[in-house]
């Protein structure tokens, strides 16, 4: 029971009774409580069939309906969407809508300059693309409850692969990638920091000079984005390819690769071909979530002459009150057995029980640490 006139102000200024403190807490990113989601478990999914001219997402065949990331495909000039009945390409609106989303003001209209790496001094030695932006990005996009405050770096990786047998004349991967935050600092965006997406070894070994050599994708963690370059993924994992009369072409009927074509008059679900890249031996999905945990550490101080005395009624009796016990007259001993805490508005916020009772008479003070975690 609260004693009566015993409150006790604190000094919540930070440093004096209040001391605050952040902690970064990582946990496996997927909603089955895994790291990994591995290529037998991946399917396509979508809320709806409409929303597949927009997106698909990528669920764990264990839980279908709950979809883990979601992946679009991005066009500046609209291929691959059935424009015919439309006003607008939804992959030219994807492209806007993420370039709006992530790049500065004065960016927006350049585009993404992910394979030339406008992020560098020198644009990377292997880059597929000559010169100016990507024309071509998939992006994959986390669930929010999934990555919590956001995703954590340097620990996730994706494997991508276009053939499901190692014979067929595919040209590619698997791929390994991950982002450089080992190895290099963030570039400041409006959202956040942003890293660039390199290749890496299965056991996320980045090779090499990393986004000097090539850069894949750029990587925003507070936003739950990765932005990849659809001509650097082609380069690496074209897709599937088929031999007729002596002549070897690109089968786009697997879609097992990024190969894309420029056609502007049918749906091509390029965003599946990214879905279908994770399906083949050797693909998989590797993610932690990253949280901030704030604690704020109180310390109560009682001094020597608080807190020795008790409003329970049975600390005294009769009509005029009188300590029940005669050994309390003169250095009367209670014990603290629990802490409120109070806003300024008098409302309770908290309340901590000790794990023993502190004995406390006029002799004695005590500190008790307060740590809320929230």
């Amino acid at each position: 029971m609260a004693i009566a006139g015993g409150n006790i102000q604190l000094d919540s200024t930070e440093g004096m009774d209040k001391i605050s403190q952040t902690e970064k807490v990582t946990s496996p990113y997927f909603s089955d409580g895994s790291t990994t989601l591995l290529a037998a478990n991946i399917v396509s999914s979508s809320l709806n069939a409409t929303n597949e001219t927009y997106f698909f997402g990528i669920s764990n065949s264990t839980t279908p309906t709950v979809e883990e990331f979601n992946v679009a495909f991005g066009d500046t000039e609209g291929h691959g969407a059935d424009v015919a009945s439309n006003t607008k390409s939804e992959t030219e609106a994807i492209y806007k809508q993420y370039a709006s989303l992530l790049l500065a003001p004065t960016e927006v209209t350049g585009g993404f300059i992910i394979s030339r790496n406008n992020s560098l001094a020198a644009a990377p030695s292997a880059a597929k693309i000559a010169s100016g932006k990507d024309k071509e990005i998939y992006v994959l996009s986390a669930r929010r409850s999934n990555m919590k405050d956001r995703l954590n770096k340097g620990t996730w990786q994706i494997g991508l692969s276009g053939s499901l047998s190692v014979h067929e004349k595919t040209g590619s991967g698997p791929l390994y990638l991950k982002d450089d935050s080992i190895n290099d600092s963030p570039t400041a965006t409006p959202v956040g920091d942003r890293y660039n997406i390199v290749s890496c070894s299965e056991a996320g070994v980045i090779a090499g000079n990393g986004a000097s050599v090539r850069t894949f994708g750029f990587f925003y963690p507070d936003m739950g984005i990765m932005v990849f370059s659809g001509a650097e993924l082609s380069a690496s994992i074209p897709g599937p390819f088929q031999e007729v009369n002596g002549v070897v072409a690109f089968d786009s009927s697997s879609q097992k690769g990024f190969g894309t074509g420029t056609g502007t008059n049918e749906n091509k679900n390029n965003a599946l071909r990214f879905i279908n890249c994770l399906q083949p031996n050797g693909a998989s999905l590797k993610f932690r979530d990253e949280e901030d945990q704030v604690s704020a550490q109180y310390f109560c101080r009682v001094r020597s002459g608080q807190m020795n005395f008790s409003n329970n009624p049975t600390f005294v009796s009769g009509s005029l009150n009188e300590l029940r016990q005669t050994t309390m007259k003169g250095n009367p001993s209670t014990f603290i057995s629990s802490v409120q805490l109070y806003n300024a508005a008098g409302d309770i916020v908290a309340v901590g029980n000790l794990s023993t009772p502190l004995k406390k008479n006029f002799s004695s003070e005590a500190t008790i640490k307060v740590k809320l975690t929230y």
